[in-house]
Protein backbone atom coordinates (compact mmCIF):
# COMPACT_ATOMS: atom_id res chain seq x y z
CA UNK A 1 0.00 0.00 0.00
CA UNK A 2 1.68 3.42 -0.86
CA UNK A 3 2.05 5.59 2.30
CA UNK A 4 -1.08 8.18 2.01
CA UNK A 5 -0.38 12.06 1.55
CA UNK A 6 0.04 14.64 4.77
CA UNK A 7 -3.15 16.16 4.00
CA UNK A 8 -5.54 15.39 6.84
CA UNK A 9 -8.95 14.04 6.25
CA UNK A 10 -11.73 14.32 8.01
CA UNK A 11 -11.26 12.49 11.13
CA UNK A 12 -13.58 9.75 12.34
CA UNK A 13 -14.43 9.82 16.09
CA UNK A 14 -12.58 8.29 18.48
CA UNK A 15 -13.71 5.81 20.68
CA UNK A 16 -15.23 8.03 23.52
CA UNK A 17 -14.43 5.83 27.05
CA UNK A 18 -10.48 5.69 26.61
CA UNK A 19 -9.88 9.15 25.67
CA UNK A 20 -11.72 11.10 28.80
CA UNK A 21 -8.54 12.22 30.59
CA UNK A 22 -8.72 11.81 34.57
CA UNK A 23 -6.22 13.45 37.04
CA UNK A 24 -3.76 10.84 37.66
CA UNK A 25 -0.11 10.14 38.42
CA UNK A 26 0.37 7.54 35.99
CA UNK A 27 1.60 7.93 33.06
CA UNK A 28 -0.08 8.31 29.51
CA UNK A 29 0.24 6.34 26.64
CA UNK A 30 -1.36 7.47 22.99
CA UNK A 31 -2.59 4.53 20.77
CA UNK A 32 -2.82 5.51 16.91
CA UNK A 33 -4.06 2.92 14.50
CA UNK A 34 -6.34 3.05 12.01
CA UNK A 35 -7.26 -1.01 12.75
CA UNK A 36 -10.02 -1.41 15.40
CA UNK A 37 -8.79 -4.85 16.67
CA UNK A 38 -5.08 -3.84 17.06
CA UNK A 39 -6.27 -0.78 19.25
CA UNK A 40 -8.52 -3.00 21.10
CA UNK A 41 -5.58 -5.41 21.46
CA UNK A 42 -3.03 -3.07 22.77
CA UNK A 43 -5.66 -1.03 25.20
CA UNK A 44 -6.17 -4.73 26.68
CA UNK A 45 -2.58 -5.12 27.27
CA UNK A 46 -1.96 -1.60 28.94
CA UNK A 47 -5.19 -0.85 30.90
CA UNK A 48 -3.51 -1.76 34.28
CA UNK A 49 -0.47 -0.30 33.88
CA UNK A 50 -0.96 3.75 31.85
CA UNK A 51 -3.30 5.97 31.28
CA UNK A 52 -4.76 4.98 27.82
CA UNK A 53 -5.48 7.48 24.82
CA UNK A 54 -6.90 5.90 21.30
CA UNK A 55 -6.76 7.37 17.72
CA UNK A 56 -7.81 5.76 14.58
CA UNK A 57 -5.88 8.21 12.41
CA UNK A 58 -3.32 11.09 12.68
CA UNK A 59 -5.35 14.40 12.94
CA UNK A 60 -7.03 12.86 16.05
CA UNK A 61 -3.68 11.79 17.49
CA UNK A 62 -2.09 15.20 16.86
CA UNK A 63 -5.25 16.93 17.94
CA UNK A 64 -5.48 14.74 21.80
CA UNK A 65 -0.90 15.14 22.03
CA UNK A 66 -1.66 18.99 21.66
CA UNK A 67 -4.88 19.13 24.38
CA UNK A 68 -3.10 16.44 26.90
CA UNK A 69 0.57 15.57 28.44
CA UNK A 70 1.86 12.53 26.40
CA UNK A 71 4.09 10.39 27.93
CA UNK A 72 4.69 7.83 24.89
CA UNK A 73 2.87 6.62 21.81
CA UNK A 74 2.52 3.36 19.95
CA UNK A 75 2.07 4.15 16.26
CA UNK A 76 1.84 2.14 13.05
CA UNK A 77 3.57 3.62 10.40
CA UNK A 78 1.18 2.85 7.26
CA UNK A 79 -2.70 4.15 8.31
CA UNK A 80 -4.75 5.62 5.99
CA UNK A 81 -4.92 9.86 4.96
CA UNK A 82 -2.00 10.38 6.57
CA UNK A 83 1.41 8.55 6.90
CA UNK A 84 3.03 7.17 10.76
CA UNK A 85 6.20 9.75 9.79
CA UNK A 86 3.73 12.39 9.04
CA UNK A 87 2.10 11.62 12.68
CA UNK A 88 5.56 11.34 14.39
CA UNK A 89 6.70 14.25 12.92
CA UNK A 90 3.40 16.08 14.24
CA UNK A 91 3.73 15.00 18.02
CA UNK A 92 7.18 15.76 18.03
CA UNK A 93 6.33 19.51 16.83
CA UNK A 94 3.69 19.43 20.05
CA UNK A 95 6.47 17.75 22.04
CA UNK A 96 9.73 16.89 20.76
CA UNK A 97 9.77 14.91 24.26
CA UNK A 98 7.30 12.57 23.41
CA UNK A 99 8.54 8.71 23.14
CA UNK A 100 7.31 6.86 20.19
CA UNK A 101 7.39 3.41 18.83
CA UNK A 102 6.54 2.46 15.38
CA UNK A 103 4.86 -0.47 14.35
CA UNK A 104 5.24 -2.08 10.76
CA UNK A 105 4.72 -4.94 8.51
CA UNK A 106 6.22 -4.98 5.33
CA UNK A 107 8.07 -0.98 5.34
CA UNK A 108 11.43 -0.59 3.67
CA UNK A 109 14.30 -0.26 6.05
CA UNK A 110 14.67 3.14 4.65
CA UNK A 111 11.19 4.13 5.99
CA UNK A 112 12.07 2.97 9.84
CA UNK A 113 15.50 4.65 9.06
CA UNK A 114 13.34 7.97 8.44
CA UNK A 115 11.76 7.35 11.51
CA UNK A 116 14.15 6.59 13.53
CA UNK A 117 16.15 9.78 12.51
CA UNK A 118 12.65 11.50 13.04
CA UNK A 119 12.91 10.73 16.53
CA UNK A 120 11.16 7.38 17.22
CA UNK A 121 12.84 5.24 20.15
CA UNK A 122 12.17 1.89 18.93
CA UNK A 123 9.99 0.17 16.16
CA UNK A 124 8.22 -3.48 16.37
CA UNK A 125 7.38 -5.65 12.90
CA UNK A 126 3.79 -6.95 13.19
CA UNK A 127 2.62 -9.16 14.38
CA UNK A 128 4.55 -8.83 17.65
CA UNK A 129 5.14 -11.07 20.73
CA UNK A 130 3.18 -9.10 23.88
CA UNK A 131 6.59 -9.55 26.04
CA UNK A 132 8.11 -7.07 23.09
CA UNK A 133 5.41 -4.37 23.31
CA UNK A 134 5.10 -4.59 26.66
CA UNK A 135 9.40 -4.73 27.23
CA UNK A 136 9.61 -1.30 24.44
CA UNK A 137 7.06 0.87 25.87
CA UNK A 138 8.71 0.16 29.53
CA UNK A 139 11.86 1.34 27.75
CA UNK A 140 10.04 4.64 26.11
CA UNK A 141 8.60 5.57 29.67
CA UNK A 142 11.96 4.92 31.60
CA UNK A 143 13.67 7.14 28.29
CA UNK A 144 10.93 9.78 29.19
CA UNK A 145 11.33 10.07 32.73
CA UNK A 146 15.09 10.20 32.30
CA UNK A 147 14.60 12.81 30.16
CA UNK A 148 12.69 15.22 32.26
CA UNK A 149 15.65 13.87 35.33
CA UNK A 150 18.22 15.28 32.95
CA UNK A 151 16.04 18.43 32.10
CA UNK A 152 15.49 19.15 35.76
CA UNK A 153 19.03 18.85 36.53
CA UNK A 154 20.24 20.22 34.09
CA UNK A 155 18.05 23.51 35.18
CA UNK A 156 19.29 23.27 38.51
CA UNK A 157 22.91 23.51 37.99
CA UNK A 158 22.15 25.98 35.07
CA UNK A 159 20.27 28.10 38.07
CA UNK A 160 23.29 27.46 40.39
CA UNK A 161 25.45 28.24 37.71
CA UNK A 162 23.89 31.44 37.72
CA UNK A 163 23.51 32.17 41.89
CA UNK A 164 27.32 31.79 41.86
CA UNK A 165 28.09 34.11 38.84
CA UNK A 166 26.14 36.34 40.32
CA UNK A 167 27.77 36.40 43.35
CA UNK A 168 31.03 36.42 41.56
CA UNK A 169 29.80 39.32 40.06
CA UNK A 170 28.73 40.83 43.26
CA UNK A 171 31.78 40.36 44.93
CA UNK A 172 33.64 41.73 41.78
CA UNK A 173 31.46 44.90 41.92
CA UNK A 174 31.97 45.42 45.77
CA UNK A 175 35.82 44.97 44.69
CA UNK A 176 35.60 47.50 42.50
CA UNK A 177 33.82 50.33 44.72
CA UNK A 178 36.04 49.01 47.42
CA UNK A 179 38.92 50.26 45.48
CA UNK A 180 37.24 53.78 44.82
CA UNK A 181 36.48 54.33 48.37
CA UNK A 182 40.47 53.66 49.01
CA UNK A 183 40.88 56.52 46.80
CA UNK A 184 38.61 58.73 48.64
CA UNK A 185 40.99 57.79 51.21
CA UNK A 186 44.21 58.53 49.79
CA UNK A 187 43.09 61.67 48.31
CA UNK A 188 42.16 62.94 51.57
CA UNK A 189 45.70 61.66 53.14
CA UNK A 190 47.40 63.75 51.34
CA UNK A 191 45.73 67.61 52.78
CA UNK A 192 45.90 65.58 56.22
CA UNK A 193 49.64 65.10 55.97
CA UNK A 194 50.42 68.22 54.74
CA UNK A 195 48.25 69.79 57.63
CA UNK A 196 49.62 67.79 60.36
CA UNK A 197 52.96 68.75 59.17
CA UNK A 198 52.23 72.93 59.68
CA UNK A 199 51.11 72.72 62.65
CA UNK A 200 54.30 71.06 63.75
CA UNK A 201 56.03 73.82 62.27
CA UNK A 202 53.38 76.09 64.15
CA UNK A 203 54.19 74.49 67.30
CA UNK A 204 57.93 74.86 67.06
CA UNK A 205 57.58 78.28 66.32
CA UNK A 206 55.29 78.98 68.97
CA UNK A 207 56.65 76.94 71.10
CA UNK A 208 56.52 78.24 74.90
CA UNK A 209 55.87 82.16 73.83
CA UNK A 210 52.88 84.12 75.70
CA UNK A 211 52.47 86.66 72.44
CA UNK A 212 53.94 86.27 69.03
CA UNK A 213 55.24 89.79 66.68
CA UNK A 214 56.88 90.37 63.67
CA UNK A 215 58.63 87.68 61.64
CA UNK A 216 56.92 84.56 63.65
CA UNK A 217 53.78 86.30 63.68
CA UNK A 218 53.31 86.39 60.00
CA UNK A 219 54.97 83.06 60.11
CA UNK A 220 52.16 81.46 61.98
CA UNK A 221 49.80 83.45 59.76
CA UNK A 222 50.94 82.01 56.69
CA UNK A 223 51.02 78.39 58.20
CA UNK A 224 47.31 79.03 59.11
CA UNK A 225 46.39 80.23 55.64
CA UNK A 226 48.12 76.92 54.49
CA UNK A 227 45.80 74.74 56.56
CA UNK A 228 42.72 76.69 55.62
CA UNK A 229 43.48 75.45 51.86
CA UNK A 230 44.18 72.15 53.17
CA UNK A 231 41.10 71.93 55.41
CA UNK A 232 39.27 73.09 52.05
CA UNK A 233 40.69 70.49 49.56
CA UNK A 234 39.07 68.22 52.30
CA UNK A 235 35.92 69.24 52.20
CA UNK A 236 35.68 69.48 48.23
CA UNK A 237 36.36 65.97 48.37
CA UNK A 238 34.24 64.92 50.44
CA UNK A 239 31.59 66.50 48.65
CA UNK A 240 32.65 65.20 45.56
CA UNK A 241 32.36 61.99 46.50
CA UNK A 242 29.71 62.18 49.14
CA UNK A 243 27.81 63.68 46.21
CA UNK A 244 28.62 60.25 43.59
CA UNK A 245 27.62 57.41 46.44
CA UNK A 246 24.33 59.72 47.43
CA UNK A 247 21.22 58.62 46.20
CA UNK A 248 18.84 60.71 45.14
CA UNK A 249 15.13 60.82 47.40
CA UNK A 250 13.10 59.61 44.00
CA UNK A 251 16.04 56.35 43.64
CA UNK A 252 17.28 58.74 40.62
CA UNK A 253 20.75 59.58 39.83
CA UNK A 254 22.27 62.93 38.53
CA UNK A 255 25.97 62.60 38.36
CA UNK A 256 28.13 65.55 36.81
CA UNK A 257 30.08 63.44 33.94
CA UNK A 258 33.53 66.10 34.45
CA UNK A 259 34.08 65.36 38.23
CA UNK A 260 33.90 61.14 37.54
CA UNK A 261 36.19 61.60 34.07
CA UNK A 262 38.76 63.48 36.65
CA UNK A 263 38.24 60.82 39.28
CA UNK A 264 38.78 58.22 37.16
CA UNK A 265 41.95 60.17 35.57
CA UNK A 266 43.28 60.16 39.22
CA UNK A 267 42.47 56.24 39.51
CA UNK A 268 44.40 55.40 36.62
CA UNK A 269 47.38 57.21 36.56
CA UNK A 270 48.13 55.01 39.80
CA UNK A 271 47.37 51.73 38.22
CA UNK A 272 50.00 48.91 37.48
CA UNK A 273 48.21 48.80 34.40
CA UNK A 274 49.17 51.84 32.63
CA UNK A 275 53.13 50.75 32.27
CA UNK A 276 54.71 52.84 30.03
CA UNK A 277 50.92 52.98 27.39
CA UNK A 278 50.11 55.99 26.38
CA UNK A 279 47.13 57.67 28.08
CA UNK A 280 44.82 60.47 27.65
CA UNK A 281 41.05 61.47 28.86
CA UNK A 282 39.34 64.25 27.31
CA UNK A 283 37.75 66.42 29.72
CA UNK A 284 34.00 66.62 29.87
CA UNK A 285 31.35 69.81 29.93
CA UNK A 286 30.66 70.45 32.99
CA UNK A 287 27.00 71.20 32.37
CA UNK A 288 26.83 67.24 31.41
CA UNK A 289 24.60 65.51 34.22
CA UNK A 290 24.30 61.74 33.71
CA UNK A 291 21.61 59.36 34.99
CA UNK A 292 23.81 56.84 36.65
CA UNK A 293 25.09 55.82 39.81
CA UNK A 294 28.39 57.72 40.06
CA UNK A 295 30.52 54.91 41.32
CA UNK A 296 29.08 52.47 38.61
CA UNK A 297 30.18 55.27 35.83
CA UNK A 298 33.55 55.05 37.51
CA UNK A 299 33.79 51.17 37.21
CA UNK A 300 32.50 51.35 33.87
CA UNK A 301 35.25 53.60 32.36
CA UNK A 302 37.99 52.29 34.84
CA UNK A 303 37.07 48.61 33.32
CA UNK A 304 37.39 49.66 30.32
CA UNK A 305 40.15 51.81 30.31
CA UNK A 306 42.31 49.35 31.89
CA UNK A 307 40.69 46.40 29.33
CA UNK A 308 42.36 48.72 26.88
CA UNK A 309 45.85 48.86 28.20
CA UNK A 310 45.67 45.53 29.10
CA UNK A 311 45.18 44.44 25.44
CA UNK A 312 48.74 44.07 24.80
CA UNK A 313 52.35 44.32 26.56
CA UNK A 314 53.71 46.39 23.76
CA UNK A 315 53.13 50.15 23.70
CA UNK A 316 50.35 51.70 22.65
CA UNK A 317 48.02 54.41 23.24
CA UNK A 318 45.19 54.28 24.66
CA UNK A 319 42.22 57.29 24.65
CA UNK A 320 39.29 58.18 26.61
CA UNK A 321 37.19 60.79 24.61
CA UNK A 322 33.45 61.77 24.49
CA UNK A 323 30.60 63.06 22.62
CA UNK A 324 26.71 64.69 22.92
CA UNK A 325 24.33 62.80 21.01
CA UNK A 326 21.69 65.76 20.82
CA UNK A 327 19.19 63.06 18.76
CA UNK A 328 18.41 59.33 19.40
CA UNK A 329 20.59 56.96 17.63
CA UNK A 330 19.71 54.84 14.51
CA UNK A 331 20.14 51.65 15.55
CA UNK A 332 19.70 49.91 12.11
CA UNK A 333 22.75 51.04 11.44
CA UNK A 334 24.30 49.35 14.57
CA UNK A 335 24.92 45.60 13.67
CA UNK A 336 26.32 42.96 15.21
CA UNK A 337 28.99 41.16 12.77
CA UNK A 338 32.68 39.93 13.04
CA UNK A 339 34.12 43.44 13.70
CA UNK A 340 30.72 44.84 15.69
CA UNK A 341 28.58 44.23 18.55
CA UNK A 342 25.42 46.47 19.90
CA UNK A 343 25.25 45.43 22.97
CA UNK A 344 21.70 45.73 25.39
CA UNK A 345 19.47 47.00 22.41
CA UNK A 346 16.26 45.70 23.87
CA UNK A 347 17.12 47.31 27.33
CA UNK A 348 18.52 50.59 26.03
CA UNK A 349 16.93 54.02 26.62
CA UNK A 350 17.26 55.53 23.62
CA UNK A 351 16.32 59.39 24.01
CA UNK A 352 18.15 62.60 23.48
CA UNK A 353 20.53 63.71 24.61
CA UNK A 354 23.02 60.93 25.16
CA UNK A 355 26.34 60.99 26.34
CA UNK A 356 29.01 58.64 24.31
CA UNK A 357 31.82 58.10 26.13
CA UNK A 358 34.88 56.27 24.11
CA UNK A 359 37.60 53.93 25.30
CA UNK A 360 39.80 53.29 22.44
CA UNK A 361 43.23 51.66 21.86
CA UNK A 362 46.13 50.94 18.95
CA UNK A 363 46.27 47.32 20.29
CA UNK A 364 45.79 44.16 18.56
CA UNK A 365 41.88 44.28 18.13
CA UNK A 366 39.70 41.51 18.86
CA UNK A 367 39.84 38.17 17.12
CA UNK A 368 36.50 37.55 15.14
CA UNK A 369 35.98 34.53 17.01
CA UNK A 370 35.79 36.72 20.26
CA UNK A 371 33.60 39.03 19.53
CA UNK A 372 30.17 36.64 20.41
CA UNK A 373 31.88 35.91 23.73
CA UNK A 374 33.35 38.97 24.64
CA UNK A 375 30.72 39.93 27.54
CA UNK A 376 30.46 36.67 28.46
CA UNK A 377 31.23 35.56 31.92
CA UNK A 378 35.05 34.55 32.93
CA UNK A 379 35.64 34.99 29.58
CA UNK A 380 38.98 36.61 28.82
CA UNK A 381 42.01 36.28 26.46
CA UNK A 382 44.57 37.52 29.30
CA UNK A 383 46.68 34.98 31.18
CA UNK A 384 47.08 36.94 34.38
CA UNK A 385 43.18 38.31 34.02
CA UNK A 386 39.87 36.24 35.68
CA UNK A 387 37.71 37.56 32.73
CA UNK A 388 35.22 39.36 34.90
CA UNK A 389 35.79 43.41 34.22
CA UNK A 390 33.69 42.79 31.03
CA UNK A 391 30.60 41.21 32.23
CA UNK A 392 30.56 44.15 35.06
CA UNK A 393 30.27 46.91 32.14
CA UNK A 394 27.55 45.24 31.00
CA UNK A 395 25.85 44.70 34.14
CA UNK A 396 26.41 48.51 34.97
CA UNK A 397 25.62 50.21 31.65
CA UNK A 398 22.34 47.71 31.59
CA UNK A 399 21.46 48.97 34.84
CA UNK A 400 21.38 52.85 33.47
CA UNK A 401 19.57 51.34 30.68
CA UNK A 402 22.66 52.48 28.36
CA UNK A 403 24.12 50.47 25.77
CA UNK A 404 27.70 49.64 24.52
CA UNK A 405 28.99 49.70 21.11
CA UNK A 406 32.17 47.91 19.84
CA UNK A 407 33.87 48.50 16.84
CA UNK A 408 37.33 46.29 16.08
CA UNK A 409 39.85 45.26 13.37
CA UNK A 410 42.52 42.79 13.97
CA UNK A 411 45.81 44.64 14.10
CA UNK A 412 44.33 48.07 14.36
CA UNK A 413 42.75 48.44 17.69
CA UNK A 414 39.44 48.25 19.28
CA UNK A 415 37.01 51.33 20.14
CA UNK A 416 34.13 50.85 23.04
CA UNK A 417 31.58 53.58 23.18
CA UNK A 418 29.21 53.67 26.00
CA UNK A 419 26.00 55.48 25.36
CA UNK A 420 24.25 56.63 28.45
CA UNK A 421 21.28 59.17 28.95
CA UNK A 422 21.55 62.70 30.27
CA UNK A 423 19.07 64.76 32.36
Amino acid sequence: MPAASPVAAPARPAEPSPNAVKETTRPTLLIVDDELGLRQSLKLIFKNDYELLLADNGPLAIELAQKNKIDAAILDIRMENMSGIDVLQGLKAVDPHIEVIMLTAYETIDTIRQALRLGACDYLNKPFEMAAIKRAVANAMDRRSLSFEVKANSEKLKDLADELQNQRLDEAETRGRTEIYGSIIHDINNPLTIMSGLLQLINQRVGDKSSLEGADLENVKERLRGITKQVTSCIEISRRYLAIMRKDSDGLQRTPASDIIADVGDLLRVNPALKNHELTIAPVAKDVVLRIHGTDLIQILRNLTINALQATDAQHRVSVHNAIIPEPLNLDTLGDGPEERFINRDGFCNSSPLLALTVEDTGPGIAPENMKKLFSQAFTTHSSGHGIGLSIVHRLVARAEGAIHIRTKVGQGTKFTVYLPMW
